[in-house]
């Protein structure tokens, strides 16, 4: 499907393309490519002459088979984020600047992204944005690192609640210990997609203003979003810290655990040891142990072994070892 978006005046229509000649409007500013069939892609080739396909280069990680120029057409193949309520993923989309069109190519039967649905609606039937083609495409990279941004301030809350759960819980289970690690280990993957994903935005916009698409506006707008993603990637090395600071502490957390256990192990085999020498004492069987021909010897074995158990323990609960 081949959505078309023309200045109608002062204001941005929507409208479905049905055949070539509506791509040969001189008032299309963008024509966006949800899932093109054959003939759709035909039409695109046929009216604007580009390569509509997306090469098999373009999923390339070098920088030069994702952004280039050629026949006087700039393609850029972009990840955007998509998703919600913290299921981020990123999704291709090729974008191509023709003359004062912008033809975005996507696989999805949906919009390119969340941000691109946004933008849509916020468009349809309003005045159209400034700076034509290009324009619009750097509105296009300005939601995604906005959408970005917002998905950074989830995965931080959930951090939050993480951290005051691991507090809370300091003394938990090893099963929560391992549940608390698998919502990090999530979240790390997660702000590792967001930082590919402003990194290559950066690459693209940067790549635009190398080729001196932009006017003196354009250029100012360009860099502040420059500037946005700059402060975002140094908050995804803060978020990998912080993602970090939390597993320590929960390995630290295991760690005491741990060694509660040893450590009643071990008081148990120190409080075993003075009953254990009075049994082997009166295990040697010598002739001469007067204990031996009394009656009440081995009463009194059984008492010094008692006296000999709780004696230590009551030290160490007294030193408090035993909590």
């Amino acid at each position: 499907m081949l959505q078309l978006f023309l200045i109608d005046g002062e204001i941005l229509r929507q409208t479905t393309a049905t055949g070539p000649d509506d791509l040969r409007a001189p008032a299309c500013l963008w024509v966006d490519a949800v899932a093109p069939d054959a003939q759709e892609l035909a039409w695109l080739r046929e009216v604007h002459g580009i390569n509509p396909e997306a090469a098999e280069e373009d999923a390339d990680i070098e920088f030069s088979a994702r952004a280039y120029e050629e026949g006087g057409a700039v393609y850029l193949r972009s990840d955007f984020i998509s998703g919600r309520q913290q299921d981020y993923d990123v999704v291709p989309a090729k974008l191509v600047l023709k003359g004062e069109t912008l033809i975005s190519l996507h696989d999805e039967d949906v919009p390119i992204l969340r941000l691109l649905r946004l933008l849509r609606l916020r468009l349809r039937n309003r005045p159209a944005p400034p700076g034509g083609a290009v324009g619009l495409l750097i509105e296009i990279y300005a939601r995604d690192v906005e959408y970005t941004a917002d998905a950074l301030e989830d995965i931080h809350a959930e951090l939050k609640d993480i951290g005051a759960s691991v507090l809370a819980e300091r003394r938990g289970t090893d099963e929560e210990a391992a549940e608390f690690i698998a919502r990090l280990t999530l979240q790390e993957a997660r702000n590792g997609t967001l930082r590919r994903n402003l990194m290559d935005t950066r690459r693209a916009l940067s790549f635009l203003a190398r080729e001196r698409l932009l006017d003196k506006g354009q250029g100012k707008v360009l860099q502040q979003v420059l500037q946005d993603i700059e402060s975002l990637l140094s908050h995804t090395a803060f978020v990998f810290d912080k993602i970090n600071f939390l597993m320590d502490a929960i390995v630290g957390f295991i760690n005491i655990n741990q060694n509660k256990v040893v450590k009643i192990f071990s008081v148990a085999a120190v409080a075993m040891l003075p009953p254990t020498l009075i049994a082997s004492i009166y295990g040697m069987n010598f002739e001469y142990m007067p204990e031996l021909s009394q009656k009440w010897g081995y009463p009194m074995s059984l008492a010094l072994m008692v006296v000999s158990v709780a004696l230590p323990f009551w030290y160490f609960r007294r030193k408090g070892w035993l909590k």
